[in-house]
């Protein structure tokens, strides 16, 4: 690490996933030498397609569940962010053996290899559904969480992130090994696919081929979206904050917002307002499974990074809006939004 605190050498898991490239990129920009670690399972290659070809970027195609790879790859490296994770609504209803898995088990490898590495800083992201049920908003750091039965898969992404923290704390408090929690709130943006249960993305794609937006419920839940490069802004103030090290940051907007307003938002920044049949409302049953369980609000708290890193939000949802319309415009990514029941299944509630 440089005299102003800039790390030479930076590990990012999960590299290859919406917020990865995004926080590679920036890295690359400010000369850091960086490595990637993607299995591919939610990652894309066109994430990362200009930086393989620069000079100060490497790409490994394999798992954080790999022991010796994380040992050879984090003794390598200055600090670790470790954004690797099973990620979206839809993957983790229908597979939460591998949610759990790749979530607690990479966590694990990686703050194992941490320790071997002679105490390779980790900045671990987390995410706003640790809040689970929100008794509290905004939700702030040392809030209580409520999660719902265990019988009810919606809520293991939820717990394994949880373990993750209670794992990369021990680390820092048992071992000494320096590591920093970010929880992230619905962080949207460019490149972001709508694959896993995105909702900006899939009502982007949707609302620019002509079908109608899939609302889930009555589309009165709330959320607070942020820009995805105010989030990399975020981690790397962080990454650079001694005073962060062993404590737990939220990294979000307090612009709340309902999915319906969304909806309705996205159809005016497309030229669709006032369409008919432009919005689709769809029962939770329908959408997922009977029972399942959706976080009616959820707004981010966010005193705690701002007081540690003077780190603020600069882009509104409408920039945000204009960003995924653009990208999705230019890079001519539209896929129908389907209609037919098994396939609506994998829109967005948010």
């Amino acid at each position: 690490m440089t005299a102003n605190g800039q790390y030479r050498r930076v590990l990012v898991t999960g590299g290859a996933g919406f917020i990865g490239s995004h926080l590679a990129r920036a890295l690359r920009a400010r000369g850091v030498v960086v490595t990637v670690v993607d299995d591919f399972s939610t990652g894309r290659l066109a994430n990362i397609a200009d930086l393989d070809e620069d000079a100060g970027f490497t790409l490994v195609h394999g798992s954080v569940c790999d022991q010796e790879l994380m040992d050879r790859l984090v003794a390598d490296s200055d600090i670790v962010f470790h954004l690797a994770a099973a990620v979206g609504v839809q993957l983790v209803v229908e597979d939460a053996l591998t949610t759990i898995e790749t979530n607690v088990m990479g966590t694990e490898t990686v703050l194992k290899a941490a320790v071997k590495g002679g105490g390779v800083k980790v900045m671990l992201a987390s995410t706003s559904e640790v809040y689970g049920k929100c008794v509290k908003l905004p939700a702030s750091e040392d809030d209580d969480v409520l999660l719902g039965a265990s019988r009810n898969s919606r809520w293991s992404y939820a717990a394994s992130k949880m373990v993750d923290e209670f794992l990369a704390l021990a680390y820092q408090r048992q071992r000494g090994l320096p590591v920093v929690v970010f929880r992230l709130f619905n962080t949207v943006g460019p490149r972001q696919s709508g694959r896993y249960g995105m909702v900006i993305p899939r009502f982007v794609a949707a609302a620019l081929a002509g079908e109608p937006l899939p609302v889930h419920g009555d589309g009165g839940q709330s959320r607070s979206f942020l820009h995805v490069e105010d989030a990399i802004r975020g981690i790397l103030a962080l990454a650079k904050s001694p005073e962060a090290i062993g404590e737990v940051f939220n990294i979000g907007s307090s612009e709340e917002v309902t999915i319906r307003e969304v909806a309705q938002r996205v159809l005016e920044g497309v030229g669709r307002a006032g369409s008919a049949d432009s919005i689709e409302f769809i029962s939770y049953e329908e959408a997922y499974a009977p029972g399942f369980e959706d976080i009616r609000r959820r707004v981010a708290d966010t005193s705690k990074l701002r007081e540690c890193t003077g780190w603020a939000p600069r882009r509104s949802l409408d920039d945000i809006l204009g960003d995924v319309i653009a990208d999705l415009r230019a890079d001519d990514v539209v896929v129908a939004q389907p209609r037919r029941n098994a396939e609506r299944r994998l829109a967005a509630s948010g």
